[in-house]
């Protein structure tokens, strides 16, 4: 299911899209209220578009206002990890796909009931797979 983290940087580029690949490996993100799942409401898991691992369910999508997908929790915390990000004069928590390293957005601590958090995260770095809606949480 999951693509090896150590790919080169051209293996990157061919799997990537510019714009992914910019998101993705170069820790980048994409102007707000212009990524494709900033504001959809369809059903399914969101799955990381570098290697296919399940990250986030549709059900703990929800509107921010702050023009990225946002969600309340993780399909499994297995499939993610953290860590701190000091760019930009600011310190925040960074969200990663923890099978292949792709930078996916950041986590705020600042969402809705149940978590409390809110993971802001780049529409490059996903993928809606509508098959997968039975199998999150």
């Amino acid at each position: 299911m999951s693509d090896d983290p150590t790919k080169t940087k051209a293996e990157w580029r061919n799997k990537l899209t510019p714009k992914q690949y910019q998101v993705m490996r170069n820790k980048g993100t994409e102007h707000a209220f212009s990524g494709e799942y900033w504001d959809s409401k369809d059903i399914g898991v969101y799955v990381c578009a570098g290697c296919g691992t399940p990250l986030f369910n549709s059900e703990a999508k929800f509107d921010s206002g702050t023009g990225w997908p946002s969600f309340y929790d993780v399909v499994s915390s297995d499939n993610i990890c953290t860590e701190e990000d000091r760019s930009l004069s600011m310190t925040r928590t960074e969200v990663l796909c923890a099978s292949c390293d792709g930078h996916l957005g950041h986590l705020f601590p600042d969402g809705p009931a149940p978590t409390g958090l809110r993971y802001c995260i780049n529409s490059a770095a996903l993928m809606l797979d509508p098959e997968e809606s039975d199998s999150g949480g």
